[in-house]
């Protein structure tokens, strides 16, 4: 299973290589697209997610994890060719609406096909190191970006459709890993799945507070940190720069395990969401770039080190042979709280910047609840 491993951090090299990244909301405004809009068609993107994120699971483990993966490897690469020609709300609208399809389809299977390679030895490193490639694949891209590509965005979005179309490719090579495990036991009913996770609700909290914190993430490194850059008056070059620091920091999710570890589930939880909560609060409260930069930085070193260890956590507490189905059940519940935090941010955001950015630090000290409170029913639970 080892070649599955090196197969997997391939793709997600290449996959990592959105040479499009360091202005991607500038590439949307570009085109004609508002920010209200952008974080509409993100809402609309998750609510479809939402959707499909269950009956996936339930394709993928009948069809198989390696087939699940061909195929939506091969519809990436055709999102990026939609995103590379968009023009305007329907064009970017499009590429979201397949981006969907493919993420619902990717949910708990790349973790699962990961997760059975590493056969319970160091799943939790492999996952690390998962996250790193990707990691590197955007600072290869952002390098590029800034030396070679800067303001010409049509060839960033051509550039990163290659990338993606190669990515599919190596998705051919992968091996089957749900087969093997299906032939040692008969596989649980895909009801008896949905209803195991449903029904336990201590985990729920873990699932809300790994939303919860991952959208305060992803909604300002990925959008906002550009609108407070601007705020600051960088250039897109500097923006280009601050975009590879970040990605470095990307590269650091291999050391997860080893820091969770020393730390203990409980501490790790609260250095995650305080450090997240800090970080927001400070680009909050100023318009300075030093300490603007300081709080992107903190968020991307945050949720680097942080979701090996929410991967770790979701892998290891299934029970079921259903494990694609069981993922996207994790997902699904994920997505439905991530639509409200988007819709919430960008309406903040388009009245007051820091306002969104307070939102965040809010959700964030909510999310720290959510983990202690499971923690402490886990443990209790275990006793």
């Amino acid at each position: 299973m080892i070649k599955n491993r090196y197969l997997l951090y391939a793709i997600a090299l290449l996959q990592g290589m959105v040479f499009y990244g360091p202005i991607a909301t500038l590439y949307r405004q570009a085109q004609g697209v508002t920010i209200l809009q952008i974080t509409l068609i993100e809402s609309i993107s998750l609510a479809l997610g939402i959707l499909l994120e269950v009956p996936w699971g339930i394709i993928a483990d009948r069809i198989g994890y390696r087939r699940t993966m061909i195929f939506c490897s091969g519809l990436y690469f055709l999102s990026k060719l939609v995103f590379w020609q968009a023009d305007g709300f329907a064009g970017f609208l499009l590429e979201r609406i397949m981006l969907s399809v493919v993420l619902a389809g990717f949910s708990g299977v790349d973790s699962s096909i990961l997760y059975l390679s590493c056969q319970g030895q160091d799943s939790q490193k492999a996952f690390g190191m998962y996250h790193s490639m990707s990691m590197a694949g955007l600072l290869a891209a952002a390098g590029t970006f800034s030396l070679l590509i800067q303001d010409n965005y049509s060839l960033a979005g051509l550039l990163t459709a290659v990338s993606y179309g190669l990515a599919a490719l190596l998705s051919l090579g992968l091996t089957e890993v749900k087969k093997a495990t299906m032939e040692t036991a008969r596989p649980e009913p895909i009801r008896a799945t949905l209803q195991r996770t449903l029904r336990n609700r201590t985990f729920l909290l873990f699932l809300a507070g790994v939303a919860l914190l991952s959208e305060c993430h992803q909604t300002i490194t990925v959008f906002l940190n550009q609108l407070q850059y601007a705020r600051c008056g960088m250039s897109s070059t500097t923006m280009g720069v601050l975009y590879i620091a970040a990605t470095l920091l990307g590269l650091l999710g291999v050391y997860s395990a080893a820091l969770t570890g020393r730390l203990g589930t409980r501490r790790a939880c609260c250095l995650f969401c305080g450090l997240a909560a800090a970080a927001c609060l400070v680009l909050a409260m100023t318009a300075r770039p030093l300490p603007s930069v300081v709080g992107i930085l903190t968020l991307r070193l945050t949720n680097t080190l942080f979701q090996p260890f929410q991967w770790e956590i979701q892998n290891r507490q299934l029970q079921t042979e259903n494990r694609a189905t069981a993922l996207s059940v994790h997902s699904m519940l994920i997505s439905c709280i991530a639509i409200g935090t988007n819709l919430s941010f960008g309406a903040l955001s388009d009245w007051n910047l820091p306002a969104a950015f307070f939102f965040g630090g809010g959700i964030c000290v909510v999310s720290l609840m959510c983990f202690l409170i499971w923690h402490r029913r886990d443990v209790r639970a275990a006793s």
